[in-house]
């Protein structure tokens, strides 16, 4: 096992269960100290994406035959393997993301707790249905697909690598994973964990540029691709696709809102602390987090005070492996300056804007990728730091005043993602029934109420399709229905 902590880390394309040397490599730097070179990745070929395609459709020919239990059997024993060498890949996932050590072991939770929740549900999620009725009998199967293409992000690298490979795998699929190039070590070590419990060929593991990315969404070899990421490149991707009409499962951009009733207690301290954590998690870089906060005026001074108080206990700013620091750098230069820009954007257009927290090093604050969480008032609904997703340490906090008009404003949003309500249960329930959003939780928000049981996805620009849950599994099959008619002849047909 690697020390990822002390050393450079090389990884290579895997393809069908051998590591495939490419021509050039990529540097990943460490965004907490750039001048650190955390490790290296191949930047693979088309030519290399090609033979992982055709490797992962000739492996399909005899995996998709494997039976349910052997599948799952294999799956436990991959979860084993990441468990014994969760350190090693937690301290790797810090060093090229920026994560505090707390929250990449928060990602290794997430991402065992639902490959573990999809080997205990497969079985009777993916069993056939027979049903003997007036007309006969039906059989109803859920068959494997074929070759999936899974792209992942950045931000959670591994729960977001795992939430595709666990389930096409266990429905009897194969795969060809492409991590981000901007956290693509731990998720590619991840793989190839997971990859050594399977024969060859049925995980596959490339790298690269866009052509890499093309070939994978346009290879006729494969059958589905699953993506998660920004609305833009999934644009792109469906066009890709549709020369061959795959299907797709697309996890996209959010613009969450946090909505706070006239009910809510704004001196419920763990509340406001769920709300910071809500909005600086992962320094505010993940797709479910709330990004814009809408508060009623009659509580907005009230809340806007208690909310300062409690982000500025929570958040302290410093080396991800200090275990005093709760929010890292943001994870790479190009985030870092989109962000910083809307901050700016907005100071401009006349709003107030707030540092919070305590930066723990200055002088690796300076060197690093880091951005003061910041709070942003007096700026108008339509304005591009409320409009847009910052993905980034900033949220903008802004008063309504009555429920029609809120929901008005978090409908408006091309996107929906998840959402939150706070206050009084009832009420909130009823207000979070009118919301456009995948997602609605009540009094949390974030990962703080994720529950992999149930189906994940979005409305509109926020994605296609549903992860987690049965959903989660039985979207990386194809429904196949064998009728048996008892009566063969129909009456409304001459002889």
């Amino acid at each position: 096992m690697w020390k990822a902590d002390q050393e450079t880390v090389i990884v290579e394309a895997f393809i069908n269960g051998h590591h495939v040397p490419s021509r050039s490599q990529s540097a990943k730097e460490n965004p907490a100290d750039p001048a650190e070179i955390v490790g290296y990745f191949p930047v693979t070929t088309k030519e290399q994406a090609v033979e992982a395609i055709e490797a992962a459709a000739e492996a399909f020919k005899i995996w998709k035959k494997t039976p349910i239990d052997e599948r799952i059997a294999r799956m436990r024993k991959a979860i084993e393997k990441i468990r014994a060498a969760e350190n090693e890949i937690v301290h790797l996932l810090s060093r090229e993301h920026g994560k505090p050590l707390y929250d990449a072991h928060g990602e290794i939770y997430v991402s065992l707790m639902w490959m573990e929740f999809a080997c205990n549900e497969a079985a009777s999620v993916l069993q056939e249905e027979v049903q003997e009725h007036d007309h006969g009998k039906t059989i109803l199967s859920y068959d494997p697909m074929g070759v999936v293409a899974a792209i992942s992000p950045w931000n959670y690298p591994i729960a977001l690598s795992t939430i595709k490979i666990a389930p096409a795998l266990l429905a009897g699929n194969t795969i060809v994973l492409k991590p981000s190039p901007f956290a693509p070590l731990a998720a590619a070590k991840v793989a190839e964990l997971i990859a050594s419990e399977f024969p060859a060929g049925v995980i596959n593991v490339v790298h690269g540029d866009a052509d890499v990315g093309v070939e994978l969404t346009r290879n006729p070899l494969v059958a589905k691709i699953a993506f998660t990421g920004g609305t833009a490149t999934a644009k792109h991707i469906i066009k890709a696709a549709s020369e061959t009409i795959k299907d797709m499962t697309l996890e996209l951009g959010g613009n969450d809102a946090a909505i706070f009733l006239d009910s809510f207690d704004v001196q419920d301290e763990r509340a406001m602390r769920r709300i910071v954590i809500s909005n600086f998690l992962t320094t505010g870089q993940i797709c479910m987090i709330a990004k814009r906060v809408y508060v009623h005026r009659s509580i907005y001074d009230a809340f806007v005070e208690k909310y300062i108080e409690a982000a500025n206990r929570w958040i302290r700013i410093g080396d991800p492996f200090d275990a005093n620091t709760t929010v890292g750098p943001v994870n790479n230069l190009k985030q870092k300056n989109y962000v910083q820009g809307l901050i700016e954007d907005a100071r401009q257009r006349g709003a107030k804007v707030i540092p919070l927290g305590q930066i723990l090093d200055q002088q690796r604050f300076e060197q690093g990728y880091y951005l003061q969480p910041t709070l942003v008032l007096d700026c108008d609904y339509h304005d591009p730091i409320v409009v847009e997703e910052q993905f980034g340490p900033t949220v903008p906090i802004l008063p309504f005043d009555d429920v029609e008009q809120v929901i008005h404003l978090h409908n408006e949003s091309i996107y929906g993602l998840t959402s939150s309500v706070w206050g009084q249960e009832e009420e909130a329930i009823l207000v979070a029934r009118q919301l456009e959003a995948g997602t609605t939780m009540i009094n949390t928000a974030a990962v703080q109420g994720l529950d992999v049981r149930f189906p994940f996805g979005g409305f509109k620009q926020s994605g296609i399709g549903r992860e987690y849950g049965a959903e989660g599994i039985r979207t990386y099959t194809e429904q196949h229905v064998i009728n048996v008619p008892k009566t063969l002849d129909l009456p409304y047909i001459p002889e």
